[in-house]
This record gives C-alpha cells, structure tokens and sequence, in this order.
C-alpha cells in the first residue's frame, strides 16, 4: 500500500448511518470497476459519460484505474468487497493549479450522502498537490450533481454553453465549506447512533445454554428489561436458550436484526461480527475483553474487527464495554450487564468506562436520576462521546446530557460540539484526564480484566469515586522547547474554565456529577448568582453563607433568613414562599436540622412536604439540605450544605455561560495563510518572524551576536539607541537578573553591556531596536489534551509566571473570546491604568490575540507558540521576541474530510 493510500484512505459514515471505505483506487480494482459500470442504468452512464458508453474500452480502463497520486487521483468508495462509487479529479496540464474534477454513483447506492464525501475527500487530496480551483462539466438534467456542487458552501460560478453546464469553484476550506461539512457530519453521525439505539431487532453472540456467563447475562437482560423487538441468541449447537429459540447463525432470523451484542472470546469475534453482517445488521456491541487494553496483539485484533464491521457497514461499541440502554417505552432495550436499569428520565448517559458503568447505574437507579439513553464505549475503538453529543443534541427525549471520560480521541471536534450543543442542553462531564498538559489518566477503573467477556453481573459494589478524585502533579509539555522558551499551558483551574466557556460543567467526583444532574434534571436554571438562604438551624444557614461566597455565589441582601428550631411547618412554608417571589433572589439553598425530641411529633412530613410544594412550584432552582425525612426525587437534596452550594455554583456558571453572546470570528485583514504555509516548510531561525508577519503581527527586528563587534555593528545596522540581552529564551526579559541593558545610545555603551551581559550569560546577546516602553504582557499557545490548541495571555514578569496568572480560550478564537481573554488574569487592572498610568491599547491587545488564535487554528504543524514580552501602549503594541515548535504530527483530527 502506498503512502498516499495510506494517508488517504478512511472509513466514512453515509447519511443513513452505514459506513462505508474509502481509498485511492488500485490497477487490481479493474474488474470490480467494469462490474460497477455494468450496473449502471443508461441514464446514469448518460449523465456522467454523456454518451450511452456501454462498456469501458480496455484503454480507457487502464487509465481509470492508473493514477499517479499527483496530477491525477481518483477514489473508490467500497462496501466489502464491492465498489459503489469513483471519484477523480485531472490536473488540467503540467503545474496548473486547477483540475476538472467528476465522480459517479452506482444507481441503488445515489442519494446515500456518497458524493458529497468524494468531494471532500478528492478536495482535500487536491489541496496537499498545488491544486486551487475545480472545474467540471455536467449535463442540465443532471440535478443531483449540480445539487452536490451548490450545496457544498464553495462560490461557484457557471456558465452555460454547448449544451452543457461548466462550474468553476476555488477549493479552499472556508468558514461556509467547515459549516456545511459539520452540519453533514451531526446528521450522519446522530442517524448511526439513533439506528444502534433503537434496533428492530438484536441477535446476542456467546449465551451459554446453561445460563451461566456474560453473554447469557446480557440476553437475559434484554428478554427481562421487556425488549420490544425479536431476540434471537446465535449458538452453535443449542435449539433453545433461556427461552427463547436459538439459531446456529443470525442470517434468517425471521425478523429484522438491526443489533448485534457480542460476548464471545476475541478470537471468535470475527466470526460473529461477519455472520451480524450478512444479517444485515446495523451496529455492534461487543462486550469481550481482550482487545486494544491487553497490548498490540489485542491492538491488532481489534482493528482488525473495526475493519471487518466498517466494511459492513455496521459502527461498534466497544469492544471491552458494558453495553447500551435505551429507556423508551417503544423501546425499552437493556443490552447491558446491568441487571437493573434506572427509570425513564430526560438524562443522556455516556460512560466510557465498563467497569465503572454498573456502578454508575446503580447510582443514578439509586439517586431516582431517570435516563434516556446509556451507551458504555469501552476501548471506543469507532463510536465514542463525540458521537452520543451529536444524538442527543436532536434527541428530543433527552434534555441533559452526562459524560463520564477517560480520555479525548478527538479533542477539537469534542470542543467544538460542546460549545453548539451547550446553548440547548446541559452537558456534565466528570473528564479524569481533564487536568492539565502532561498528566496522564487518574487512578481508577479500566475495565474488565483482560481475557474476560466482561465485568460479572452483580459485582458493582460501592460507587466507586464517590469520595474524590486524587489529583496528581503535572508533567512538561512534551516536546517543549526548553524551561522558560515554552509556556506549561492551562493549569488545573484554569482547565476547568476552559470547560465552563466552551458550555460544559465539568465536574471532579462521581459524586459531583450526579449532584449536579439531579438538578438540571429536575430544576430550572438559575437567573443569577443571588441566592437566598433559608432554614432552621443557625448554624446550617451559616455554613451554606459561607460555601456560596467560596463558591462565587452572592448571598442576596436579607439572608439567610433563620425561622429557628421551633418553628411549625407553616411557619417554615411562608418563609420558603417569600423567598421563591423575593426580587432579589436566583436561587433558594434551604438546610432543615431535625427538630429536638419532644418539640414536635409527626411533623416531619409536613416539613418535607413544605419544601416540596415551594420547589415544584417556582422559578428558581432550589438546592436542600434536609435532614430528616425524604424528599421527592424533583427536589435535589444532599447530604451536606457544601455538597448543595457547590451543584447550584456549576449551574449558576452555565447559566452565566447562556446568557453571554455568542461572539462571531474577527475581522483580520492581512492574514496570508500561504506564506505562513510556505515559512514553516522552510522553518529556519527566522520563523517565528514569518510566521507572525504572515498573520499581520510585526515583530521589533533583532539581531544576534557572539562578541563585542558584532553586537556593535548590529546596533550600527539597527540604529541607536538600542537594547543588549542574554540570548537564552528564558532571560531576554530578565531584567531583575541583569540580563537586559536598555537605551544604549553609542557604540561604547553596547560594547560595555556586552561585557557585562557575556560574563553572566554567555558570549550570545541579541541587540534590538529600542522601542516605547509599555506593560509587559505574554501571549502564548499550547496543544491541551481536551482542547487541541489553547491561545493564553497574561501579564509579564516573574510574579504573574510564578502565580499562573493567565486566561486561556479553546482556539479558533471568537472576536468575544479576544475582547475576554485580556480582560481574565487577575492583573489585567494594570491594562486599564493602575495609579495614575494612562491605559494601554485594549483592542491592539485583542486584535493580536485574535490573529494568534487564527494562527494556530489554521496551521496544525504549530504545537507551540510563545510571544514574551509584548509591550502593551496607550497608542499600541510591540512584540520583542517569539518562539515557535513546528512538527509534522500536528495534524488536527478536526480538520480535512469526515472520517471515522
């Protein structure tokens, strides 16, 4: 296989949820090419030979199936061992940057989404060799393909002559051909999910006819759970299987299997995926153990199985899962190892985790939190959370979403998913590795063993997290370019910022996600950060005054509001009521202490029916402590004060995050992405320079030197007056250490800095252009594991390094995001003028963090960037220094063509 087969080649969904192989096309498909062309109707061949082009002459032939990769490509779109499709594209002569480009559909596979993704796909490829601009000829009656090409976002132009319709259109990515291509990509992937979600129905592979193992666990899971499609277990031998009527093979079922649950050892899951297949299921879940978590044997074996599913079309869950669940009660699927499923709710659940997904079904069983759906990826080797947001966004049975995440496969795309599906639903997410740069996954649960089907029915036992989650010290940055030249990127709060502005509650426990789900699921959002806090017991009521100030939460003026220990449920009633219309009040915290023995008798259940009443009926979301009694499952109670205020502050924030505008990409002329294209594949010691000149950010220029001449005859060539500084990344703005000598005005002031400098530093100096002075500030970018690239900004100097005091926002940047992101650090007053200063140029500052963040976005070869210092002034900016890290494994798995 070559490499530009094996660059460009992918597995690709459809819009009805199949998925399909895509790849460059082979001298060996010749045959299959001539059998997809036999299967054309006349009309079809018409449209795309325009001629009737009975059969393809042998020279033609030739020429389809041998491509050079270069100035000719051409893709074939397979199904097993079938061509539905090809695709091409000619570059138009030798060196030319445009290419005619055309692509045929066989008939019983056309409106399916597969042209649409040949074009991406043939694009993408077009733009890695020179190539601009497309053009094609197509006939007036050919509806469908004109369709492809106007609905894709590129600015096509037509003419009409000769009877036939020429398009031209440039085919660079833009920010309508990126909207198109995500809006295919939602419905796509949300049609694979819904079609696993809601099988006709389910075969299951490895029930044992005695009724002992996983997999009979799982059939016996689906037959109890009241499953209202046909279950059909598939056994070698057996007639019958806990019941129900057993078959050798799923092919011939009696009814339609959309789903197959796999529980077999891995090495018969081949087996059962292809026979699933020739059944004509949908999708997969496979439950063994024994894949990708056991090492590279298991790593081959399970993309081995992807493959095989993909070529049937199927997507998979798994392998190493717990299975999925949907509650509804057209549904009412239990393909998990969970005996017992919570009841129908409005929550989606995704676990990455199977060991783990037993107990945290037990939890939410147990908390009276319903769901909707429950899907356990496992090793997520094909269906993962980015998906479960893409269905649930539409699911209209869903209206808060949950993630439990040991990891991101797709960072980028996760963000940006989560910032679009945020604005409608909740989304809670408990990420283990959402900490920061460098830290690898948290102690915990990985799974069932390796050489098990899975995790044994029954054995969940306490929830396991509920206590905390122990954090760890973060690593360096791998790749970094040395200490002080690279910036560490976000830290542990600044992380879960970044989660707050992209829409997601992100949570540290299991604990904590399920008291923050309980009451989105059952509460209404809070309209702001005043809470008023009622209650019984003094101390209670100071204790939550307390958490809500530590928590960001204001206590509205009045409260707390202390009804004392003897009040009757009445009087505890009337001061709830009051607080739920008080103007002045978001959000209610209410903490009840039992009365003492004696004082009252029976009364409980007034009380809690007090609290009850005023919780369903208002506003405003209502958090409670409540000692005694139990409450209704609509009223979220915890057992402590600083368990409630901590849930209602993580509502509160996303709530604050709603109400913020969206923001729109900036306005940034001068940006020439070519040019910085052209920089970093040159690379040399004056990239950063480039790089930044290409997107409109102009550096002071420098220049090195090793000796006292040569500083000299820089400073000569630069002009006076002019800085001297230690060439090391970390010390050129040290001036505390010495390591910088300002305003040198004639050539014996550089030499004698020189002097000074090199006997402290080393030989190596920069000399620079003296520039106005300004407040130091530092802009910097860094690829996060749950973002991709992050732009940060800070002001400079030793104390804001030491402290951490940067803002950070997921790139592409929003123009609110700039305008934001220098306002964040807490030393961001001295911008706006501290003590009699005159304030710097805010929206210079904004502008260049816009560019940065356009920078990164668009470059993925750029793992780190570090603008230190930049000196912000009333009438602009400066940017002294920059240091960049290029490296070929930057490719972002967010851009180019969908692919799984």
């Amino acid at each position: 296989m070559t490499a530009s087969e094996l660059d460009r080649s992918a597995d690709v969904l459809l819009s009805d949820g199949t998925t399909v192989h895509l790849r460059p096309i082979r001298p060996a498909d010749a045959p299959e090419i001539v059998a997809m062309h036999s299967r054309f109707s006349d009309r079809t061949r018409y449209l795309r030979y325009f001629s009737p082009y009975p059969r393809i002459p042998e020279r033609d032939l030739h020429r389809f199936v041998h491509v050079d990769h270069h100035d000719r490509e051409a893709f074939v779109v397979v199904s097993g061992d079938r061509i539905l499709a090809v695709g091409r594209f000619d570059r138009l002569g030798p060196g030319a940057t445009d290419a005619e480009v055309a692509f045929v559909v066989e008939d019983a596979h056309q409106r399916r989404g597969i042209g649409p993704v040949l074009l991406e796909h043939l694009a993408e490829a077009a733009r890695q060799e020179g190539i601009t601009r497309f053009v094609a000829e197509v006939l007036p009656a050919n509806g469908a393909m004109l369709r492809v090409f106007a609905d894709f976002g590129y600015q096509v132009r037509r003419e009409y002559a000769d009877g036939v319709v020429h398009l031209e259109f440039p085919i660079a990515a833009t920010e309508r051909t990126r909207q198109v291509q995500w809006e295919r990509e939602h419905r796509t992937e949300a049609r694979s999910i819904a079609r696993l979600l809601a099988p006709r129905g389910v075969a299951v592979y490895g029930a044992s006819a005695t009724g002992q193992g996983v997999g009979a666990a799982l059939l016996g899971h689906l037959r109890d759970g009241g499953f209202a499609g046909g279950v059909l277990p598939v056994h070698p031998a057996a007639e019958t299987v806990a019941g129900l009527p057993a078959r050798p093979s799923a092919v011939g079922a009696g009814f339609p299997v959309d789903l197959a649950v796999v529980a077999v050892p891995p090495e018969a899951a081949l087996a059962a995926v292809a026979d699933a297949g020739r059944a004509g299921a949908h999708g997969l879940v496979v439950v063994s153990a024994g894949f990708a978590e056991t090492g590279p044997a298991g790593a081959a074996a399970q993309a081995e199985l992807i493959r095989t599913a993909h070529a049937a079309g199927m997507r998979v869950v798994g392998p190493n899962c717990l299975g999925i669940a949907n509650t509804d009660d057209r549904v009412r699927l239990n393909a998990t190892l969970a005996p017992r499923l919570p009841a129908a709710g409005r929550v989606g659940f995704f676990s990455q985790s199977g060991a783990l997904g037993v107990a945290l079904l037990a939890e939410a069983d147990r908390r009276g939190l319903g769901l909707s759906s429950f899907v356990s990826a496992g090793n997520r080797a094909d269906v993962s959370g980015n998906d479960l947001l893409q269905y649930w966004q539409d699911d209209p049975a869903t209206d808060v979403i949950m993630l439990y995440l040991e990891s991101f496969g797709n960072p980028r795309k996760f963000a940006r998913l989560a910032r679009r599906i945020g604005r409608t639903k909740p989304v809670v997410a408990l990420a283990s590795t959402a900490r920061t740069p460098g830290a690898g996954p948290l102690p915990g649960p990985a799974g069932p063993l390796p050489g098990s089907a899975g995790p044994s029915p029954g054995s969940a036992g306490p929830l396991p997290g509920s206590a905390g989650v122990p954090s760890e010290p973060a690593g360096p940055l791998p790749g970094s370019l040395g200490p002080g030249s690279e910036p560490d990127g976000p830290d542990a709060p600044a992380v879960t910022a970044l989660f707050a502005r992209s829409g997601v509650i992100r949570v540290d426990t299991v604990a904590e996600l399920f008291d923050v789900g309980v009451l989105l699921a059952n509460q209404p959002l809070p309209a702001g950060r005043r809470v008023g806090i009622v209650g019984n017991s003094p101390a209670l009521a100071r204790l939550a005054a307390i958490a809500c100030r530590g928590h960001g939460l204001a206590v509205a003026e009045g409260y707390p509001r202390d009804v004392g220990p003897l009040a009757t449920a009445h009087d505890f009633a009337d001061a709830l009521a009051d607080a739920a219309v008080d103007g002045g009040v978001d959000a209610l915290v209410v903490v009840f202490a039992p009365p003492l023995p004696g004082q009252l008798v029976d009364e409980d259940a007034d009380f809690t029916s007090a609290l009850a009443s005023v919780a369903l009926a208002g506003e405003k979301p209502s958090v409670a402590t409540f000692l005694v009694g139990r409450l209704p499952a609509s009223v979220p109670a915890y057992p402590s004060v600083e368990e409630a205020v901590r849930a209602l502050a993580r509502v509160a924030g996303y709530a604050e995050w709603l109400r913020q505008p969206v923001g729109a990409p900036p306005e940034l002329p001068g940006v020439d992405r070519r040019a910085a294209a052209a920089a970093i594949a040159e690379g040399g010691p004056e990239l950063a320079g480039r790089l930044l000149a290409a997107y409109g950010v102009p550096m002071v220029p420098s220049l090195a030197a090793g000796s006292g001449p040569a500083a000299v005859a820089a400073a000569t060539r630069l002009g006076f007056p002019v800085a001297v500084k230690a060439a090391g990344a970390g010390l050129r703005h040290r001036l505390d250490l010495g390591a910088v000598r300002l305003d040198l005005a004639d050539p014996a002031a550089v030499r004698r800095a020189y002097l000074e400098i090199s006997d402290a530093f080393g030989a190596d100096v920069l000399v620079q252009a003296m520039v106005a002075p300004g407040v130091a500030c530092v802009v910097e970018m860094v690829e996060d594991p749950v973002f991709g690239p992050v732009v940060g900004f800070g002001l400079g100097g030793v104390a804001t390094d030491l402290l951490g005091d940067r803002a950070w926002r997921a790139a592409p940047l929003t123009d609110l995001d700039a305008a934001a992101l220098i306002d964040e650090p807490r030393a961001a007053p001295l911008l706006r003028g501290h003590r009699g200063a005159a304030p710097v140029d805010r929206a210079a500052l904004a502008d260049l963090v816009a560019r940065i963040g356009r920078l990164v976005d668009e470059q993925p070869r750029v793992r780190a960037l570090s603008l230190n210092p930049v000196l912000a002034r009333p009438d602009g900016l400066a940017v002294l220094h920059a240091s960049v890290r290029v490296a070929e494994a930057g490719v972002r798995p967010d851009r180019g063509p969908r692919r799984l």
